[in-house]
């Protein structure tokens, strides 16, 4: 395996369009690709240029589709809340297409930007898939960060719309969401028009009038929607990082075809 995983990475060197193209040619593409890399304007380099494709439909339901929906696809296990739960491929897109309808019926569309302010439960991956779903812009904030540096990526993303949970789980603590997020609310000056809160069993929050709803209920009563085309050179999300490279890191240097998710790493302790 060694061998070939070295022969694998001094070909995408020698030939990186090669190499790309082949490995671009295993997933759905709705519009093929015009050009693997377009090198037209260095050193702002496209790749797979002209194509049309969706993250969410190639992480999903081209699984599905194959036969394997009732394969797992997501592993949950939080020995912290002593909760263990599985999704086969067809259950989690049901549940990130409801999830997906849920954010369009509150006005998120491709491009649109939605924050994602959560610990590592299921409903963190849902709502990354649900953006890529629809097209809009994820970005992930570390669940329980200061009110300060939320609002920081709440002024630099401008959200549409916030996903949050009332709590993390620490082991011996409960971590509120809620108060720290309605605190970089109030200092921030981008405000989104909605907020979708996961009411977590250990400690729910109080919502928010006009503002905030119940992940349970729009998720639940929600029409599900079906995957967006978008170009392979749009960007899937935004992520900050907290040392001195500057106010944000985007994504960049593969198009959003090579973004998905098969299961939440267990590395972290905040549940």
């Amino acid at each position: 395996m060694a061998g070939e995983h070295q022969a694998a990475h001094e070909r995408s060197l020698k030939d990186p369009e090669g190499f790309w193209g082949e490995a671009a040619r295993a997933i759905d593409w709705v519009k093929p690709w015009q050009r693997v890399l377009d090198r037209d304007k260095p050193p702002f380099y496209r790749w797979f240029r002209g194509g049309e494709v969706n993250t969410c439909h190639n992480a999903l339901d081209r699984h599905v589709s194959a036969g394997r929906g009732q394969q797992t696809a997501l592993i949950y296990d939080s020995p912290v809340t002593a909760t263990q739960r599985r999704f086969s491929y067809a259950e989690l897109r049901d549940h990130v297409a409801r999830c997906a309808g849920a954010m369009r019926a509150l006005g998120v569309g491709a491009g649109d930007r939605v924050l994602i302010y959560m610990p590592m439960v299921p409903e963190a991956v849902i709502a990354m898939l649900a953006c890529a779903r629809l097209g809009a812009v994820h970005s992930v904030v570390f669940g329980g960060f200061a009110a300060n540096e939320l609002k920081t990526r709440i002024d630099d993303a401008k959200p549409k719309l916030i996903v949050a949970a009332s709590c993390g789980i620490e082991p011996g603590r409960v971590v509120p969401y809620k108060p720290l997020l309605d605190a970089a609310l109030a200092m921030a000056s981008a405000k989104p028009e909605r907020c979708l809160i996961v009411q977590r069993p250990e400690q729910t929050a109080a919502l928010t009038a006009g503002r905030d709803l119940d992940w349970h209920d729009a998720v639940g009563r929600a029409a599900p929607a079906d995957c967006v085309p978008v170009a392979a050179t749009d960007p899937l999300y935004i992520l900050y990082t907290s040392g001195t490279t500057g106010i944000r890191a985007r994504c960049s240097g593969r198009p959003r075809t090579w973004a998905g998710w098969s299961a939440i790493p267990t590395s972290s302790t905040r549940r």
